[in-house]
Protein backbone atom coordinates (compact mmCIF):
# COMPACT_ATOMS: atom_id res chain seq x y z
CA UNK A 1 0.00 0.00 0.00
CA UNK A 2 1.31 3.42 -0.65
CA UNK A 3 1.74 6.24 1.32
CA UNK A 4 -1.01 8.22 -0.40
CA UNK A 5 -3.35 5.06 0.32
CA UNK A 6 -2.36 4.86 3.96
CA UNK A 7 -2.91 8.61 4.91
CA UNK A 8 -6.27 7.86 2.40
CA UNK A 9 -6.99 5.35 4.30
CA UNK A 10 -6.75 7.12 8.25
CA UNK A 11 -8.39 9.83 6.67
CA UNK A 12 -11.31 7.77 6.39
CA UNK A 13 -11.08 6.21 9.46
CA UNK A 14 -10.40 9.94 11.41
CA UNK A 15 -13.64 10.94 9.64
CA UNK A 16 -15.93 8.15 10.84
CA UNK A 17 -14.53 8.74 14.42
CA UNK A 18 -15.40 11.99 14.68
CA UNK A 19 -19.16 11.23 13.13
CA UNK A 20 -19.57 8.23 15.52
CA UNK A 21 -18.29 10.54 18.30
CA UNK A 22 -20.80 13.62 17.11
CA UNK A 23 -23.49 11.45 16.77
CA UNK A 24 -23.21 9.76 20.10
CA UNK A 25 -22.73 13.56 21.78
CA UNK A 26 -25.96 14.58 19.88
CA UNK A 27 -27.79 11.65 21.61
CA UNK A 28 -26.36 12.51 25.11
CA UNK A 29 -27.11 16.13 24.49
CA UNK A 30 -30.76 15.57 23.70
CA UNK A 31 -30.98 12.80 26.56
CA UNK A 32 -29.86 15.37 29.04
CA UNK A 33 -32.29 18.32 27.60
CA UNK A 34 -35.47 15.54 27.79
CA UNK A 35 -34.76 14.44 31.35
CA UNK A 36 -34.68 17.89 31.90
CA UNK A 37 -38.06 18.74 29.98
CA UNK A 38 -39.13 15.51 31.90
CA UNK A 39 -37.91 16.78 35.22
CA UNK A 40 -40.68 20.35 34.75
CA UNK A 41 -42.93 17.25 35.56
CA UNK A 42 -41.97 17.35 39.10
CA UNK A 43 -41.92 21.40 39.19
CA UNK A 44 -45.91 21.17 37.99
CA UNK A 45 -46.31 18.92 40.36
CA UNK A 46 -45.50 21.10 43.31
CA UNK A 47 -47.01 24.21 41.64
CA UNK A 48 -50.38 22.30 41.82
CA UNK A 49 -49.67 20.75 45.52
CA UNK A 50 -48.76 24.52 47.00
CA UNK A 51 -51.51 25.91 44.84
CA UNK A 52 -54.47 23.87 46.34
CA UNK A 53 -56.16 22.86 49.62
CA UNK A 54 -54.58 20.48 51.63
CA UNK A 55 -56.79 17.64 51.49
CA UNK A 56 -56.54 17.24 47.64
CA UNK A 57 -52.95 17.15 47.18
CA UNK A 58 -52.77 13.15 47.37
CA UNK A 59 -55.35 13.69 44.37
CA UNK A 60 -53.58 16.15 42.22
CA UNK A 61 -50.33 14.29 42.58
CA UNK A 62 -51.56 10.76 41.84
CA UNK A 63 -52.83 12.62 37.85
CA UNK A 64 -49.42 14.19 37.73
CA UNK A 65 -47.90 10.98 37.99
CA UNK A 66 -50.26 9.39 35.20
CA UNK A 67 -49.56 12.61 33.08
CA UNK A 68 -46.39 11.39 32.58
CA UNK A 69 -47.38 7.18 32.40
CA UNK A 70 -50.54 8.21 30.18
CA UNK A 71 -48.49 10.56 27.81
CA UNK A 72 -45.89 8.14 27.59
CA UNK A 73 -48.41 5.05 26.46
CA UNK A 74 -50.13 7.39 24.48
CA UNK A 75 -47.14 8.65 22.49
CA UNK A 76 -45.34 5.16 22.18
CA UNK A 77 -48.43 3.99 20.81
CA UNK A 78 -49.80 6.67 18.10
CA UNK A 79 -49.23 9.81 19.26
CA UNK A 80 -45.39 9.73 17.63
CA UNK A 81 -46.44 8.18 14.52
CA UNK A 82 -49.35 10.63 13.87
CA UNK A 83 -47.08 13.65 14.42
CA UNK A 84 -44.35 12.53 12.63
CA UNK A 85 -44.38 9.11 10.94
CA UNK A 86 -44.21 9.07 6.44
CA UNK A 87 -43.14 12.63 6.46
CA UNK A 88 -42.27 13.57 3.05
CA UNK A 89 -41.78 17.46 2.40
CA UNK A 90 -43.06 17.17 -0.67
CA UNK A 91 -46.82 16.71 -0.05
CA UNK A 92 -49.38 17.84 2.69
CA UNK A 93 -50.65 15.45 5.14
CA UNK A 94 -53.09 15.93 7.57
CA UNK A 95 -51.42 13.24 10.04
CA UNK A 96 -48.75 10.50 10.33
CA UNK A 97 -48.97 7.19 8.91
CA UNK A 98 -45.88 5.09 10.02
CA UNK A 99 -43.62 3.85 12.93
CA UNK A 100 -46.68 2.61 15.31
CA UNK A 101 -45.17 2.05 18.75
CA UNK A 102 -42.34 2.43 17.15
CA UNK A 103 -42.17 -0.84 15.25
CA UNK A 104 -39.19 0.81 12.30
CA UNK A 105 -37.15 2.99 14.71
CA UNK A 106 -33.82 0.81 16.22
CA UNK A 107 -31.33 3.60 15.40
CA UNK A 108 -29.81 5.75 18.91
CA UNK A 109 -30.83 8.75 17.05
CA UNK A 110 -34.54 8.23 16.47
CA UNK A 111 -35.29 6.57 19.81
CA UNK A 112 -33.63 9.86 21.42
CA UNK A 113 -35.69 11.59 19.27
CA UNK A 114 -38.89 9.88 20.74
CA UNK A 115 -38.07 10.44 24.12
CA UNK A 116 -37.15 14.26 23.71
CA UNK A 117 -40.54 14.56 21.54
CA UNK A 118 -42.19 12.45 24.29
CA UNK A 119 -41.03 15.02 27.32
CA UNK A 120 -42.60 17.62 25.54
CA UNK A 121 -46.05 15.43 25.00
CA UNK A 122 -46.05 14.79 28.54
CA UNK A 123 -45.26 18.65 29.13
CA UNK A 124 -48.65 19.77 26.73
CA UNK A 125 -51.12 17.43 29.27
CA UNK A 126 -49.40 18.14 32.49
CA UNK A 127 -50.25 21.82 31.68
CA UNK A 128 -53.98 20.96 32.37
CA UNK A 129 -53.81 19.40 35.68
CA UNK A 130 -53.30 22.74 37.65
CA UNK A 131 -56.70 24.14 35.35
CA UNK A 132 -58.89 21.25 36.57
CA UNK A 133 -57.29 20.58 39.69
CA UNK A 134 -60.57 19.78 42.89
CA UNK A 135 -63.34 19.28 40.32
CA UNK A 136 -62.55 16.54 37.86
CA UNK A 137 -63.16 12.92 38.19
CA UNK A 138 -60.17 10.47 37.82
CA UNK A 139 -61.44 8.64 35.09
CA UNK A 140 -61.94 11.71 32.81
CA UNK A 141 -58.80 12.85 33.75
CA UNK A 142 -57.02 9.38 32.74
CA UNK A 143 -59.24 9.95 29.22
CA UNK A 144 -58.41 13.10 28.51
CA UNK A 145 -54.36 12.40 29.11
CA UNK A 146 -55.02 9.76 26.98
CA UNK A 147 -56.48 11.34 24.19
CA UNK A 148 -54.30 14.87 24.41
CA UNK A 149 -51.23 12.65 23.67
CA UNK A 150 -52.11 10.25 21.40
CA UNK A 151 -54.17 12.16 19.21
CA UNK A 152 -54.56 15.99 20.02
CA UNK A 153 -51.45 17.18 20.43
CA UNK A 154 -49.69 14.85 17.51
CA UNK A 155 -52.04 16.92 15.17
CA UNK A 156 -50.94 20.13 16.32
CA UNK A 157 -47.15 18.95 16.00
CA UNK A 158 -47.61 17.15 12.80
CA UNK A 159 -48.80 20.60 11.43
CA UNK A 160 -45.95 22.51 12.28
CA UNK A 161 -42.72 20.67 12.79
CA UNK A 162 -43.29 17.89 10.58
CA UNK A 163 -42.51 18.24 7.15
CA UNK A 164 -45.63 16.87 5.36
CA UNK A 165 -47.39 19.69 7.76
CA UNK A 166 -49.48 22.12 5.94
CA UNK A 167 -47.97 25.10 8.53
CA UNK A 168 -44.54 23.43 8.64
CA UNK A 169 -41.42 25.32 7.67
CA UNK A 170 -39.80 22.43 6.99
CA UNK A 171 -41.83 21.43 3.80
CA UNK A 172 -40.71 21.85 0.29
CA UNK A 173 -40.96 25.65 -1.04
CA UNK A 174 -44.07 25.44 -2.89
CA UNK A 175 -46.24 24.08 -0.04
CA UNK A 176 -44.86 26.50 2.72
CA UNK A 177 -47.78 28.66 4.31
CA UNK A 178 -47.66 32.02 2.92
CA UNK A 179 -44.26 31.50 1.60
CA UNK A 180 -42.62 30.83 4.74
CA UNK A 181 -44.29 27.98 7.16
CA UNK A 182 -44.61 28.94 10.51
CA UNK A 183 -41.75 29.20 12.55
CA UNK A 184 -42.14 27.98 16.53
CA UNK A 185 -38.53 26.95 17.57
CA UNK A 186 -39.44 25.09 20.93
CA UNK A 187 -43.26 25.05 21.34
CA UNK A 188 -45.08 28.41 22.13
CA UNK A 189 -48.25 27.21 20.57
CA UNK A 190 -47.03 23.82 19.49
CA UNK A 191 -47.12 22.94 23.01
CA UNK A 192 -48.19 25.86 25.67
CA UNK A 193 -51.40 26.94 23.34
CA UNK A 194 -52.45 23.76 22.89
CA UNK A 195 -52.44 22.97 26.61
CA UNK A 196 -53.70 26.25 27.19
CA UNK A 197 -56.76 26.15 24.98
CA UNK A 198 -57.29 22.65 26.38
CA UNK A 199 -57.49 23.60 30.05
CA UNK A 200 -59.72 26.61 28.79
CA UNK A 201 -61.70 23.96 27.66
CA UNK A 202 -61.91 21.60 30.55
CA UNK A 203 -62.81 24.93 32.76
CA UNK A 204 -65.68 25.48 30.70
CA UNK A 205 -67.16 22.45 30.91
CA UNK A 206 -66.27 21.31 34.34
CA UNK A 207 -67.38 25.09 35.76
CA UNK A 208 -65.77 26.59 39.08
CA UNK A 209 -65.36 24.53 42.09
CA UNK A 210 -68.17 23.54 44.71
CA UNK A 211 -68.02 26.56 46.98
CA UNK A 212 -66.71 29.51 45.05
CA UNK A 213 -69.54 30.96 43.39
CA UNK A 214 -72.10 28.77 44.58
CA UNK A 215 -72.97 26.57 47.24
CA UNK A 216 -73.74 22.38 47.35
CA UNK A 217 -77.19 23.03 46.18
CA UNK A 218 -76.00 25.43 43.15
CA UNK A 219 -77.05 29.11 44.85
CA UNK A 220 -75.27 31.34 43.99
CA UNK A 221 -72.94 33.27 46.85
CA UNK A 222 -73.31 36.97 48.02
CA UNK A 223 -69.39 37.13 47.30
CA UNK A 224 -66.88 34.71 46.13
CA UNK A 225 -64.78 32.56 48.44
CA UNK A 226 -60.85 32.11 48.01
CA UNK A 227 -59.37 29.36 48.47
CA UNK A 228 -55.73 30.21 49.85
CA UNK A 229 -52.71 28.09 48.69
CA UNK A 230 -52.15 25.54 51.13
CA UNK A 231 -48.25 26.27 50.97
CA UNK A 232 -46.48 28.40 49.18
CA UNK A 233 -43.26 27.34 49.89
CA UNK A 234 -44.64 24.64 47.20
CA UNK A 235 -45.48 27.26 44.80
CA UNK A 236 -41.95 28.57 44.71
CA UNK A 237 -40.53 25.39 44.81
CA UNK A 238 -42.46 24.44 41.80
CA UNK A 239 -41.36 27.42 39.52
CA UNK A 240 -38.08 27.00 40.28
CA UNK A 241 -38.02 23.50 38.90
CA UNK A 242 -40.10 24.63 35.81
CA UNK A 243 -37.68 27.88 35.07
CA UNK A 244 -34.65 25.08 35.80
CA UNK A 245 -36.13 22.94 33.53
CA UNK A 246 -36.65 25.30 30.63
CA UNK A 247 -33.12 25.55 30.28
CA UNK A 248 -33.89 21.85 28.75
CA UNK A 249 -36.61 22.81 26.76
CA UNK A 250 -35.18 26.09 24.70
CA UNK A 251 -31.55 25.04 24.40
CA UNK A 252 -32.65 21.89 23.31
CA UNK A 253 -34.72 22.19 20.63
CA UNK A 254 -31.56 22.65 18.40
CA UNK A 255 -31.95 18.60 19.07
CA UNK A 256 -28.06 18.28 18.69
CA UNK A 257 -24.96 20.20 19.65
CA UNK A 258 -22.29 18.98 17.58
CA UNK A 259 -23.40 20.37 13.70
CA UNK A 260 -21.54 23.99 13.71
CA UNK A 261 -23.60 26.89 14.38
CA UNK A 262 -25.94 24.58 16.80
CA UNK A 263 -23.73 25.68 20.36
CA UNK A 264 -24.33 29.32 19.39
CA UNK A 265 -28.05 28.82 18.76
CA UNK A 266 -27.96 26.47 22.39
CA UNK A 267 -26.29 29.74 24.35
CA UNK A 268 -28.69 32.12 22.70
CA UNK A 269 -31.77 30.37 23.61
CA UNK A 270 -30.21 29.92 27.64
CA UNK A 271 -29.76 34.02 27.56
CA UNK A 272 -32.79 34.55 26.13
CA UNK A 273 -34.99 32.60 28.09
CA UNK A 274 -33.67 33.51 31.52
CA UNK A 275 -33.91 37.36 30.53
CA UNK A 276 -37.54 36.31 29.48
CA UNK A 277 -38.27 34.70 33.26
CA UNK A 278 -36.66 37.56 34.81
CA UNK A 279 -38.38 40.52 32.73
CA UNK A 280 -42.00 38.41 32.98
CA UNK A 281 -41.72 38.13 37.00
CA UNK A 282 -40.79 41.30 37.63
CA UNK A 283 -43.26 43.06 35.28
CA UNK A 284 -45.85 41.04 36.48
CA UNK A 285 -45.34 42.01 40.31
CA UNK A 286 -44.95 45.74 39.82
CA UNK A 287 -47.90 45.82 37.08
CA UNK A 288 -50.06 44.07 40.19
CA UNK A 289 -48.71 46.21 42.76
CA UNK A 290 -49.64 49.72 41.16
CA UNK A 291 -52.99 48.39 40.27
CA UNK A 292 -53.60 47.33 43.54
CA UNK A 293 -52.50 50.82 45.01
CA UNK A 294 -54.79 52.77 42.74
CA UNK A 295 -57.43 50.82 43.45
CA UNK A 296 -56.85 50.53 47.44
CA UNK A 297 -54.19 52.86 48.16
CA UNK A 298 -52.32 50.16 49.19
CA UNK A 299 -48.79 48.92 48.57
CA UNK A 300 -48.93 45.00 48.23
CA UNK A 301 -46.45 42.75 46.64
CA UNK A 302 -47.91 39.44 45.24
CA UNK A 303 -45.47 36.72 45.15
CA UNK A 304 -48.70 34.64 42.78
CA UNK A 305 -48.04 37.61 40.64
CA UNK A 306 -44.59 37.49 40.33
CA UNK A 307 -44.23 33.79 40.06
CA UNK A 308 -46.71 33.63 37.12
CA UNK A 309 -45.06 36.43 35.63
CA UNK A 310 -41.93 34.56 35.50
CA UNK A 311 -43.61 31.63 34.07
CA UNK A 312 -45.46 33.63 31.73
CA UNK A 313 -42.31 35.19 30.63
CA UNK A 314 -40.92 31.37 30.06
CA UNK A 315 -44.05 30.88 27.74
CA UNK A 316 -43.50 33.93 25.82
CA UNK A 317 -40.25 33.16 24.57
CA UNK A 318 -40.18 29.98 23.73
CA UNK A 319 -41.05 30.44 20.36
CA UNK A 320 -38.64 33.11 19.54
CA UNK A 321 -35.95 32.39 21.78
CA UNK A 322 -33.40 31.40 18.91
CA UNK A 323 -33.75 34.20 16.92
CA UNK A 324 -34.18 36.75 19.66
CA UNK A 325 -31.61 39.10 20.46
CA UNK A 326 -30.43 39.86 24.05
CA UNK A 327 -30.73 43.69 23.67
CA UNK A 328 -34.16 43.37 22.69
Amino acid sequence: MSDLETLSASVTALEESIATTNGGLDVFYLLFAGAMVFFMQAGFAMLCAGSIRAKNVKNIMLKNILDACGGAVGFWTIGYAFAYGGADSSKITFIGNSDFVLANIHDGASLIGWFFQFAFAATAATIVAGTVAERCKFEAYIAYSLMLTGFVYPVVVHSIWSSSGFLSAFTDDENKFLGSGMIDFAGSGVVHMTGGITALIAAKILGPRIGRFYDADGNELAEPVSFPPHSVALQVLGTFILWVGWYGFNPGSTLGISPAGYADVAALCAVTTTLAAAAGSVSAMFTDMVMTRKATGETMYDITMCMNGALSGLVGITAGCSVCEPWA
